[in-house]
């Protein structure tokens, strides 16, 4: 079954959260072996760049798909999982068809007796060198080799009160909204509905919208399955067809690279190219513009994205208060623990928030406009 997921996300261009979903719900797996699978599928994708220059020192040929999985498979166990090397081999082996059966063996053999050794710190690490270099430029070596390191550790799930799966970082910018009960806020960018449901939650009147119909169908799928009254709607975020001054607050966590939630996202560090920050932070720009026309005077926009560059992050401010006639809104202070507050951008690290189960990381600057 590991092997399938594997053939499906390299071959087919399947998303692992999806693809691996749907393989357990078809299978009789006691427990044990669902969550053994769901450790191998996930890790050895993450693991992927790593896992190959383990094997590709005993390799002589270009190999086929399926052995390329099995191999990256049993090297994820060998070296990662400290899986007893007899085992981890002869498993692989045994999962694997046809002649290609002697390669992963005899591969698996050679790297069961060799040492782990890695060239650079991106292979060691599995990800690509403009995710390393941007992140060590953007952040400090320091502060990027923690959140790449945290970042390969699995996602466990948290759970809301009310039983919705949402990280812990959301939960934390639901918490900077501020918004009272009776308060509007509107969510530019909702879908799937955790930040807007949770501030429902709170007694919190919630307008939630998102460019594609697809995505506002799971807003209120999961806003149904809360029991909770949320209106939502087809719109484009950058070009909002709500009243203007009409927001008590403005919620937008825009579409980012996702560069600091890939420990939930195994596959989504080989899918996104070194032009996204740049390419997202346009976008951003335009929505928080567009976000504070709805703001009434004295209220307030919130910003988020869970990324950790510099241009989704201070970059995106620093456009946006530039292009804004001065004295528009103010940048708001920090929003305290547990974020880290620099230049007016507050930020929450992977694995950084105490006693959650490795949190994503998220971004985050808050805009009030005047009360005159």
């Amino acid at each position: 079954m590991a092997i399938d997921a594997l053939l499906r996300i390299e071959k087919g261009g399947a998303y692992a959260n999806l693809v691996l979903p749907e393989l357990l719900a078809r299978s009789e797996l006691a427990d044990d072996d669902r969550r053994f699978v769901t450790e191998m599928v996930y890790g050895t994708t993450r693991m992927q760049r790593a896992c190959d220059h383990l094997v590709d020192r005993f390799l002589l040929d270009d190999v086929d798909p399926q052995v390329r999985a099995a191999l990256r498979l049993g090297a994820y166990q060998l070296a990662f999982l400290s899986t007893p090397s007899h085992a981890a081999v002869d498993a692989t082996v045994g999962a694997v068809k046809g002649r290609g059966r002697s390669v992963v063996n005899a591969v698996l053999r050679r790297v069961a007796g060799a040492p782990v050794e890695f060239p650079d710190r991106a292979t060691e690490l599995s990800y690509p060198d403009w995710i390393v270099d941007r992140l060590s430029l953007d952040l400090g070596p320091d502060r990027a080799e923690a959140a790449l390191l945290a970042m390969n550790r699995g996602a466990s799930p948290t759970i809301r009160s009310d039983g919705y799966v949402q990280d812990e970082a959301s939960q934390h910018v639901v918490q900077t909204v501020g918004a009272e009960p009776g308060d509007l806020v509107i969510d530019l960018c909702a879908a799937p509905g955790g930040k807007a449901t949770g501030l429902v939650e709170e007694g919190v009147r919630v307008v939630a919208a998102d460019l594609r119909p697809k995505r506002v169908g799971l807003v209120r799928q999961n806003a149904d399955r809360l029991r909770l009254r949320l209106p939502a709607v087809v719109a484009d975020g950058a070009n909002p067809p709500f009243r203007l001054g009409a927001a008590d607050r403005v919620l937008i966590d825009a579409p980012c690279s996702g560069l600091g939630s890939l420990r939930s996202r195994a596959d989504a560090r080989w899918r996104i190219d070194a032009d996204a920050p740049e390419r997202l932070a346009a976008l951003q720009v335009e929505l928080v513009k567009a976000g504070v026309e709805l703001l009434k005077p004295g209220a307030t926009l919130i910003y988020s994205v869970c990324t950790l560059t510099a241009a989704e992050g201070i970059g995106v401010l620093s456009t946006v208060l530039g292009d804004l006639p001065e004295g528009a809104v103010d940048v708001l202070d920090s929003p305290g623990p547990p974020w880290d507050y620099r230049d007016g951008v507050a930020t929450l690290y992977p694995g950084s928030i105490e006693d959650a189960a490795a949190n994503d990381a998220m971004m985050l600057f808050r805009l009030r406009r005047p009360a005159w």
